[in-house]
């Protein structure tokens, strides 16, 4: 080995189970290995393009000052033994995604996560002939302007501390009609990948926060229409588009549950539903992954 100081965890990496982060109360795991190099649970490797839970057990660190998975930064909690954090997966991970931890006196210790690659299916849709065409240079430059504004939401929510104290809810009880993940054709040509979750509803019919947060953002956007952007704190955003109507400000703080705009079919759609986004940080994941975060 070389002069560097030894460095050892042990990690836990799980697909996020009903009863997991909220009240920060994570289910006990079996005690770590004394002096064992880094490990990983390869049975339960998260899959692309989800949240996941990542423990860290027996470190050599005697504090560890910052940790980053995929190159976002994860907020560490400590109970007992056990240092935890939510984390998400790019849905284009194909070899894993690297986790680093950094030790106060700047040690700092990598290792790579191996991921189970998803599989989604492929969408067929037919729209109007001014969707299907690649957009002009104002339209391209509207548009990448309207993303950098939803970036900016999702880089300043790990900076927002946690606002959330109970299991994420889905902002409509309806059916899916659409799923995260899939890809899509309009008119016969590969475009796109549905990187959201799509809920039935008519013109009108109510929208409900996912769970507590602050409007950071909204704004009548090319692609999503009428949108409505939550910060719900460490690094974690929803993101509610096509809506016909907002009925919040930017600044408010919403509670779990609360009417905050109504249905439509505003946007790049070809009929009235909500399409509701997940993101942590700068990764937009499954939303089935952020609902299965629950109090234990």
């Amino acid at each position: 080995m070389s002069g560097r100081p030894y460095f050892w965890c042990t990690l836990v990496l799980a697909v996020l189970p009903v009863s997991s982060l909220s009240a920060q109360r994570p289910r006990p795991a079996p005690a770590a290995p004394k002096n064992q190099p880094i490990a990983i649970d390869t049975a339960s490797k998260p899959k692309a393009g989800t949240l996941y839970r990542v423990r860290i057990g027996d470190t050599r660190c005697t504090t560890i000052s910052s940790a980053s998975v995929a190159g976002e930064p994860v907020h560490l909690h400590t109970v007992g033994d056990s240092t935890f954090a939510l984390a998400g997966i790019p849905i284009d991970s194909i070899n894993g995604v690297s986790l680093v931890v950094r030790c106060a006196n700047g040690e700092a210790a990598t290792t790579r996560i191996a991921t189970q690659r998803s599989t989604y299916p492929l969408e067929r849709l037919t729209v109007a002939p001014k969707f299907g065409a690649a957009p002009d240079s104002a339209l391209s430059t509207r548009m990448r302007k309207e993303a950098e504004q939803a970036a900016v939401v999702s880089q300043n929510a790990h900076t927002t501390p946690r606002l959330w104290t109970e299991a994420f809810a889905v902002p409509r009880a309806t059916r899916i009609t659409s799923g995260f993940g899939g890809g899509r054709t309009f008119n016969g040509s590969v475009t796109s990948r549905h990187m959201g979750t799509d809920f039935a509803g008519a013109v009108g019919e109510p929208v409900r926060a996912a769970n507590r947060g602050i409007v950071r953002l909204i704004s009548a956007f090319y692609l999503g229409g009428n949108v409505i952007y939550l910060d719900h704190g460490e690094g974690i955003v929803t993101a509610y588009l096509h809506l016909s109507q907002q009925q919040v400000a930017v600044g408010d703080t919403v509670q779990k549950g609360d009417i905050i705009g109504k249905v439509g079919a505003t946007g790049r759609v070809t009929g009235p539903h909500l399409h509701f986004i997940a993101r942590y940080g700068a990764i937009t994941v499954d939303p089935a992954s952020l609902f299965a975060l629950s109090n234990q």
